[in-house]
């Protein structure tokens, strides 16, 4: 394990992405979304990511240089086809039209379709939080294979296909911001155990035979496993509901096996971003969400140690402690990180 200070990660992530071919202010985006995963605690979702998006780039199912464009903005309707492009340009382009949208006219309805890895989808929800609006937002997860597996079944059917939902706090720098996978570990947090050396715990994961494993690289060994929605039913219905509204109803792709599985991280996202104001006083809206934070906050903990703590809490944690001690990089990531640069011809500084 490493530590490296923010500033030095984003060099080279931002070299490694400029290199597979991102022009500058994509890759300078590219590399602030994946650093900013790693400092809120997400290194499932940050600089690890890199060497597939240089493969994805070299094979053409990444284009480093596209933008998402819009195909229809009838009434309330925001859709986008994301052309392949880096997600967290496409995404992130789509949610700021969406918040300028809100603005105008109190709503809108996001959809964008054919996008590349759109990264820490609690990204877009902080962008709508900030703007002062409320967000939930869907995506799923095409391109390959399914690594969930649903209830009741022993083989991987759908995505990850996480949910954010996202609203001002009461403060601009504490908003609430629910962001989660709707499997019980989101499969990049299973590339950070691999990288580590670490099991999992019991019930997460179904080897390729469909019996319970408790090794985090059964999704990439032959063949190939899956893990288990959380909540049992709910989460894989929710998972299940999340394919249609991302997939089918953008415009985009669902699981279903008719469509081309490739080695590739395709997202599709279905949102709604609110301008509060239009459906309540803003003084209200304000007063009772603060109100309910407040109010789960304040509950007695069972364990004395461990505070009741609300959705944004620990990411904001995170990043006081990593913009303090520097992020933490495992050899394993480490030696991704490597390998990437290498493939894009460019050789990384050692961090010490």
């Amino acid at each position: 394990m490493r530590h490296i200070a923010e500033d030095r990660l984003y060099d080279m992530a931002y070299a490694i992405a400029a290199a597979a071919g991102a022009p500058t202010a994509e890759a300078a985006c590219v590399a602030r979304h994946l650093v900013d995963a790693n400092l809120k605690g997400h290194d499932s979702h940050g600089v690890g990511m890199l060497e597939s998006y240089v493969k994805h780039a070299a094979n053409g199912t990444l284009r480093p240089a596209e933008h998402g464009v819009v195909v229809n903005e009838a009434g309330p309707l925001l859709q986008i086809d994301g052309r392949r492009g880096h997600g967290q340009v496409v995404a992130r382009d789509a949610v700021e039209m969406a918040v300028a949208r809100a603005r105008r006219d109190g709503a809108c309805i996001l959809a964008v379709r054919d996008s590349h890895h759109m990264g820490r989808i609690g990204t877009y929800g902080e962008i709508v939080a900030a703007a002062g609006y409320v967000a939930i937002l869907v995506v799923n997860v095409v391109g390959h294979r399914g690594l969930v597996a649903p209830y009741g079944g022993a083989f991987g059917r759908l995505g990850t296909n996480p949910i954010c939902i996202a609203v001002p706090g009461p403060t601009p720098e504490t908003p609430f911001v629910l962001d989660m996978a709707t499997s019980k570990v989101a499969v990049g947090k299973l590339r950070v155990a691999m990288a580590k050396g670490e099991s999992l715990p019991e019930g997460y994961a179904l080897d390729g035979h469909g019996q319970p494993t408790r090794d985090p690289g059964v999704i990439w060994a032959e063949p190939g496993g899956s893990v288990l929605p959380f909540g049992d039913h709910k989460g894989s219905g929710l998972g299940l509901a999340i394919d249609i509204l991302a997939g089918a109803l953008t415009g985009g792709d669902t699981l279903q096996p008719a469509h081309p599985r490739g080695a590739t991280i395709t997202n599709n996202l279905f949102g709604i971003v609110v301008d509060p104001a239009r459906l309540s006083s803003i003084g209200r809206f304000n007063d009772e969400v603060a109100a309910i934070l407040d109010y789960m906050t304040s509950c007695p903990p069972r364990d004395p140690g461990t505070p009741v703590r609300i959705a944004g809490e620990p990411e904001r944690e995170a990043l006081r402690t990593r913009r303090a001690g520097g992020i933490p990089i495992d050899d394993g990531t480490w030696a991704s990180l490597l390998a990437a640069a290498a493939t894009v011809g460019i050789a990384l500084p050692d961090p010490g």
